[in-house]
């Protein structure tokens, strides 16, 4: 795994990260992004253009998020190696940590 995506994109996904990513390897789950670990190349292009500070290299996720490393691994356990996001789309579920999330106060859609 290189990149994570944790708790900060939920019900926001931005996706100035998937238009940076010149390998096409962020996807879309219902509520959140996730980085397939085998496509990511490890540029970091994604980390710094996310404007909620949602992305971490691996090693570097702050411990109250460290839950959403495995996440990620679910996410993919399910979804396998399309080997692009864009030829996939955006896929209608998300791991459970991520779908029992309790939502933003903020937003309409909740």
């Amino acid at each position: 795994m290189a990149y994570v995506i944790a708790e900060p994109c939920i019900d926001l996904k931005d996706k100035a990260c998937v238009e940076e990513c010149p390998v096409d390897c962020i996807y879309e789950g219902r509520r959140a992004l996730y980085i397939h670990p085998d496509e990511c190349v490890d540029c970091g292009a994604c980390e710094p253009v996310c404007p909620v500070e949602a992305v971490f290299y691996e090693d570097d996720v702050p411990p109250h998020w460290q839950p959403y490393r495995q996440a990620n691994v679910e996410f993919f356990d399910v979804l396998g190696s399309p080997g692009g996001a864009c030829a996939v789309g955006s896929v209608s579920a998300d791991p459970p940590l991520v779908a029992a999330h309790a939502g933003r106060a903020d937003d309409p859609n909740r």
